[in-house]
């Protein structure tokens, strides 16, 4: 598989969504800011120390909503009860926090609209050209949906999404084991599957699972930190790995 820039025994790619398939990683940490800042400012008062880019990346980003915002809290040593999914926006409990970070994300989506990366999907047809098996791997509750509105649902054989993941009780990352689910139902062994990720927790569930090959995608210049993390290498865009992409 030189020409796509993999080994040669690998028979499956597992794509991240948001950075990687589409440019929705930056409205996500924008509604993340938005969210956690309102919550800080009404807490600590406008002195408050406000939710940084570095936040985003060591403590959100890549995780299951809920889990980044306890991460994000425990970070700052605050903990809330965790209340339910179930929770309104305006309630002072972990789910009611993200729930509102959802919110404020779909209004921009509403907004703005969902862009793909074109070379990634470039890259999908030639990965899926070549017989390969694809799958989306993504803590995103929206998957789906975002998936459809860039008319991409058709590029993956298998979808393991936050709703999946819910439905299963299964971890998000950096635990491997939605990916891990993707392999099982691709037929491929975890060796022979490549990940493609922008998040350091992706990095790191590529890792923990023993993939065959680790692709960080570096969107923001934290390369250095997706090697850390457990990638194999780091494109800025996934052009640079060929497939005509």
């Amino acid at each position: 598989m030189t020409d796509l820039g993999l080994p040669e025994d690998i028979e499956a790619c597992l794509f991240d969504l948001d950075g990687v398939v589409t440019r929705t990683a930056v409205v996500h940490a924008a509604a993340w800011k938005e969210m956690f800042d309102a919550f800080l400012r009404e807490r600590d008062g406008e002195g408050f120390a406000p939710f940084t880019a570095a936040d985003y990346d060591a403590y959100v980003d890549g995780r299951p909503r809920a889990d980044g915002v306890r991460t994000f809290l425990a970070s700052r040593g605050i903990e809330l009860p965790a209340g339910g999914p179930d929770d309104p926006p305006a309630a002072a409990t972990v789910h009611g926090l993200g729930n509102r970070k959802n919110e404020l994300l779909l209004a921009r989506i509403r907004t703005d609209g969902v862009e793909p990366y074109d070379s990634t999907l470039a890259y999908l047809h030639a990965v899926r050209a070549r017989g390969l098996r694809t799958a989306i791997v993504s803590s995103s509750a929206n998957c789906r949906d975002v998936l459809r509105s860039i008319d991409a649902e058709d590029l993956f054989d298998v979808r393991i999404d936050g709703v999946v993941a819910a439905g299963r009780g299964m971890p998000g990352k950096p635990a491997p084991d939605t990916f891990l689910a993707a392999a099982a139902e691709l037929g491929v062994e975890p060796a022979r599957a490549a990940v493609f990720e922008d998040a350091l927790a992706g990095m790191d569930a590529g890792r923990a699972g023993k993939f065959g090959y680790v692709v960080g995608v570096d969107r923001v210049g934290q390369a250095e930190a997706l090697y850390a993390h457990g990638a194999d290498t780091v494109v800025a865009d996934l052009s640079e790995l060929g497939g005509d992409a």
